[in-house]
């Protein structure tokens, strides 16, 4: 593409002489077009702060070509790499501060290197600007050195984007940042690249923030490829680490402690972590992961009961392709229960196939109820409601079903309000569930 801001084409580099001499880049290959954030990925020593370095002209190009912002890299001469280098904001894991400077004099010092503000108070503003915007409004006036490591972190970031450069370069700049923070981060980075065409090259081990990038590359043994499943298999141990850690919780007895505005935002926690990996990566064969949102779901499901003191809730999923329901989830009996009904069939069908939500005073007294089924559970049912889930299409994916109220009496339409506010937070971590299990039977041998 004519005009990229990055341009590279068979670029190799290796650090020593002689006997010593390592290659650590493989004819790497990549082009990133203006306003694009491209994440690097890959395992520690794998070459990707020298890409990086290189890239930001701060260290030499050995073989190959380097065009970045439109300027020859390779044999450049100084004046040609400070001119680029003023170009670009630099995020670094070290923060190189001043430590004797507050936290908006580090911000201006940057802006006075770059040239873009050259009247002092224009200086102070967007310095004081940047630092609100990642959270540091409060400590403007702080020294770098009785700043915090995170802190730090947020100085340097204001720092690099404060002067609203051409191309920003950042090497693992959540790694000292909490979630909260780090989301805030990067939002800023993307925003920075959607309203000011910034392009953005962004290593990290973060699997937090992966959605934010258009593209995804792997740096492996100095080799540049795709992001595929070498990619999964060095984020494996991460996720199995996390789901061994989830099931060890007694997510149940956790759930139950909770308030209806604590378990929201729990809620939230999972939905945020479940669409941001489900977008990045479309979950390839990531069984784990899939272990982890089921887990959760039975959680869901728990706390569904316990919102209306009712004896028992269960969740179906839609299988389309079979034209049935799977009840997935019945909180309530010992074990987990796996049993298909056709979609129209039964209250949980009727609901699937119309959309709307039911509510069923005595299920004995319903032609479309299936006296067979508290058969087979050994269960009297009473009352029933029981609400469809949707997706971001409309369409109908999953159905929950709650049993009688504790107190004998039947469901009302304030019940009916209350469940629907719930399940549309809850939507996209079922549908998440859903996504998965397709995933996972895609890639099943046969």
């Amino acid at each position: 593409m004519a005009g990229a801001p990055i341009r590279v084409s068979g670029l190799n580099h290796h650090y020593g002489r002689g006997a010593l001499c390592k290659q650590i880049l493989f004819d790497v290959d990549v082009e990133i077009p203006q306003g694009e954030v491209v994440i690097v990925t890959g395992p520690s020593g794998s070459g990707k702060t020298t890409l990086l370095t290189l890239v930001g002209a701060l260290r030499s190009a050995q073989e190959g070509s380097i065009e970045v912002l439109g300027s020859q890299l390779r044999g450049a001469s100084s004046a040609t790499l400070e001119s680029v280098r003023r170009r670009i904001g630099f995020i670094f894991q070290s923060h190189n501060l001043l430590g004797a400077l507050t936290a908006v004099q580090n911000v201006e010092l940057g802006l006075r290197v770059t040239g873009r503000f050259p009247h002092a108070g224009d200086r102070r503003k967007q310095a004081l600007a940047m630092l609100e915007a990642v959270g540091l409004g409060q400590r403007v006036h702080y020294k770098a050195e009785q700043l915090s490591g995170g802190q730090r972190q947020r100085v340097a970031i204001a720092r690099a984007l404060a002067a609203e450069p051409a191309m920003l370069l950042a090497d693992e700049p959540t790694a000292s940042l909490d979630k909260q923070s780090g989301r805030e981060v990067v939002d800023r980075m993307k925003s920075l690249a959607r309203d000011q065409g910034c392009t953005i090259l962004l290593v990290t081990h973060d699997n937090r923030i992966l959605d934010i990038a258009d593209r995804i590359v792997h740096l492996e043994d100095g080799r540049l490829s795709s992001f595929t499943d070498s990619v999964l298999a060095n984020t494996s141990h991460m996720m199995q680490m996390l789901a061994d850690n989830r099931q060890k919780q007694d997510i149940g007895a956790e759930v139950d402690a909770m308030d209806e505005t604590a378990f929201r935002g729990r809620l939230q926690d999972i939905t945020d972590d479940a669409v941001r990996f489900l977008d990045a990566t479309t979950l390839a064969n990531d069984g784990v992961f899939h272990a982890m949102l089921e887990q959760s779901l039975f959680a869901i499901t728990r706390k569904l009961a316990q919102l209306l003191d009712a004896e028992r809730s269960s969740l179906f999923l839609v299988d389309r392709a079979s034209q049935t329901l799977l009840l997935r989830v019945t909180e309530g009996l010992a074990g987990r229960q796996e049993i298909r009904i056709p979609i129209g069939s039964g209250i949980a069908g009727a609901v699937a196939a119309s959309g709307r939500a039911e509510r069923v005073d005595d299920a004995y007294a319903d032609p479309r109820f299936n006296p067979e089924v508290d058969q087979l559970f050994g269960y009297r049912t009473r009352s029933i409601l029981c609400l469809p889930m949707l997706d971001r299409r409309g369409e109908v994916f999953a159905v929950a079903q709650l049993l009688n109220r504790r107190d004998g009496k039947p469901f009302t339409a304030d019940d009916e309000q209350r469940v629907a506010g719930l399940l549309a937070s809850i939507a996209r971590v079922v549908e998440g569930l859903q996504v998965a299990r397709r995933s996972v039977a895609a890639q099943a041998p046969a």
